[in-house]
This record gives C-alpha cells, structure tokens and sequence, in this order.
C-alpha cells in the first residue's frame, strides 16, 4: 500500500512540475502578445474543457469568464484561450498559435520578435527554479533535510535538529557477552544500566567500560514487538578486547530550521542544485564517451575499466519507472520534507535539462532559432520540424531504453 500511495503521490508532483513548466511558458506568450490556444492539464484524450467568454470584462458580474465547452464543440477551433483537464495524468501542455519559427500571422509565436521568442521558450525554466526555490525557502522555515556535502545555509541563522536519532545493532560477535545475552542484528539499543537513554553508539561503548565485569540491563526494540525486550549481559573484564562484543550503528536525520535567512537559503540552494545537477550531466556523459571508447582498446584491462565507466552511466541514469515506482515510495515513506525536498530536486533537474542544446528541448529550439537568426537564413516549417521530430525520436528511444533498465533494476 505504501508503494502504491508513493507511485500515486509521483505522479501528482510530476504532472505539477510540468504543469507549472508549461505555465511558465504560457506565461511569457500572453505577455509578449503570443495567442494561446490552449491551456491543458494532463493529456488529452480530453475530460472537461472550458472556453474563454469574448463577452466578459473585468469588473463584470453578469456574464461569466469561462463557458464551460460542451463535447460537440471540442473538435472545433476556438477563437479564444480553451483551458482544458484530460485524462492522462503525465503533465501537461501550452498550445501557442503558429509555433514554427517561420510564421509571419500577428500574434502566432513565429511572428514574435527574437528577444520574445527567448523569454517564452526559457519561462518554462525559469518556472522550474522558481518552484523549487519557493519549496526550498518552505523547507528552510520548517526544517531542511540534509543530503548533500557542505549542503548551502546561513550558520548565524540555523537551529539543529536530528530526527529518529537511535542505535542498531549490525553484528553480534560469536561467543560474546552480548550472544549470550540474548542480542540479535537489528536490534536497537533503547537504553542501559537503569534506564539511561541511547544518544549514541560511544554512549554505549563508555558506559561498558566504566563498568566492565559487571552485570549490566539493557532494553532493545526488536521488530515490530510492541514492547521492548530486557537483556542481561555480563560484561567482558577491562583487559578484554571488547566489554560486550557488538557492532553498532547510528541513524538519524539531520535537519537545519532557519528564519530570516530561509528565502536566501532556498535560492542558494537552488543554485548549488543546479551546479550539481549539471556536474552530473557532465561526469555522466563523459562516463559515457570514455566507456565507450575503451571498448575499442587491446588491453583487456582498459576494456574491463570501460565497463566500470558504463556500469556508472546505468545505475546514475533514472527513468520514470525508477523516479515514480521506487524513488518517490522511498521519500515518501521517510517523510513530507523529504519527498518536498525531491520535487524541489527533480523541478531543478527538468529546468537543467530544458537548458540542454537538444532541439526536441526548449534549449535545442532556442539555439536552432538562434543559429539561422546568425546566419542571415530563414528557418522553414518544414526543417524545423525535421530536426526536431527526429531529435524527439533519439529522446524516446534514450526514454524507452531507460526505462527498460528501470524495470530490470526493479526486478
């Protein structure tokens, strides 16, 4: 149920963070006086639609601002914005009104100028950051999760806090006082003595040395077992190499609160996301030329390090599967600001890889216009839909294989 609950709630924040990149989008059109055509949430086939009322204006309460279009109308072009719900949960879309480059009609988006074009084609983008800059600044306020190295926040304005601190038990040594005792791998360690709490693992290791050779009471959780269990163990003497003979490990989460710092500490970070996200992409795609290119080498050694290289690309690559059916439920289960704190990590990534030069993308779109801007040529509807339609083919594929090594790490 978990896992379904996860893969449910993925879904919802992919078709969001789409949504509101193509409202970036849609955006940048009706404020550079581009027609939109339509609005629509999710993918057709269509669910509900409504219509823009030509006959309404601001301030007027007798006519209403959108009629709601009934299905006989839905194959009909509109003269005004349709906004539209459909029933494929898998993002959504802004229909501008002639998308090609080489449209001269006033008002489509090829008729806008180059400047125009830029700020529609990067609204998506920019969207994309700042929603995750706004989740980011939430999380500061309440309390950011720690993933990252040096991970960005004000020292002078941050609080601590580390959530579901405790210590588990990771290995038993065989014929230990802690064997004897009755102590199992998994358990964890509540407290000792008479009733001290487990803080952490040095607790333990200390507290078993200042009273080595003696009897000691401790309490573990073990499983789902409602009540906790009293062991007894008889320490080792001090001269042992160990005094109860298990190994320990910690777990908690680390949070940092901030105040008046949080809006900065949500950009901030924003900007260390995106320069990790695209030092990723690099090492990814170099990983991906040097294994390659070390499969045509004679040396046996070189090749098998090529394979390494290879093995890194396919386990750092994730695709829908991978982000809907296993990393969502996982974020999910550890916890709200965890799982905000992936939508925020995934809204950057979708913004960097609109940045990229592929002209299926708004990156690629944005350098094709550019470079016959350059040249003093025309972009025709026809080569522009050549080069995309075909770049959009090698990223379904690169999708499909993906996902394919998606379903394979799942099962």
């Amino acid at each position: 149920m978990n896992v379904v609950f996860g893969v449910i709630i993925g879904l919802l924040i992919l078709m969001g963070l789409i949504v509101a990149h193509e409202f970036g989008h849609f955006i940048m059109a009706r404020r550079n006086g581009v027609t939109v055509k339509e609005f629509g949430i999710g993918f057709p086939p269509r669910a509900i639609a409504w219509v823009r009322n030509p006959k309404w204006k601001k301030g007027d309460k007798t006519e209403k601002k959108w009629l709601r279009l009934s299905k006989a109308d839905w194959q009909k072009p509109q003269d005004n914005l349709v906004f539209s719900i459909n029933w494929l949960p898998i993002g959504g879309f802004c229909s501008m009104d002639g998308e090609s480059d080489a449209d001269t009609r006033k008002g489509t988006f090829g008729a806008s100028s180059f400047w125009a074009k830029t700020k529609i084609l990067f609204g998506g983008v920019a969207m994309n950051w700042l929603v995750a800059a706004i989740v980011l600044t939430v999380l500061a306020f309440t309390g950011m999760p720690q993933f990252l190295p040096g991970q960005f926040y004000l020292g002078q304005d941050a609080t601590e806090e580390i959530v579901g601190h405790g210590v588990v038990v990771a290995k038993v040594i065989e014929g230990s006082p802690a064997e004897k005792a009755g102590f199992e791998a998994e358990d964890e360690i509540i407290s000792f003595g008479d009733g001290q709490t487990v803080t952490s693992a040095s607790d333990i290791i200390n507290y078993g040395k200042d009273n080595a050779g003696k009897e000691v009471k401790y309490k573990v959780k073990r499983g789902d077992d409602a009540e906790p269990k009293e062991l007894i163990a008889t320490l080792n003497p001090a001269d042992a190499e160990y005094s109860l003979g298990i190994e320990m490990q910690e777990y908690g989460q680390r949070f940092i609160r901030s105040t008046w710092s949080a809006p900065i500490v949500g950009v901030g970070l924003t900007v260390q996301l995106t320069g990790e996200t695209f030092k990723g992409l690099g090492d990814l795609v170099w990983n991906l030329i040097s294994g390659i290119g070390r499969q045509f080498s004679p040396s046996a050694e070189v090749r098998e390090d090529g394979k390494q290289d290879l093995a890194t690309v396919g386990d750092s690559v994730s695709g829908p599967v991978g982000i809907v059916g296993v990393m969502f439920p996982a974020f999910a289960e550890a916890g709200a600001p965890n799982l905000a704190f992936l939508a925020a990590l995934i809204s950057v990534s979708l913004a960097c890889m609109n940045v990229l030069p592929i002209p299926a993308l708004d990156g690629g779109r944005w350098l094709l216009i550019a470079l016959y801007k350059l040249r003093g040529k025309k972009l025709t509807k026809e080569t522009e839909e050549k080069i995309v339609s075909r770049a959009f083919l090698v990223l379904l594929a690169l999708i499909v294989i993906i996902t394919v090594l998606d379903i394979v790490k799942l099962f």
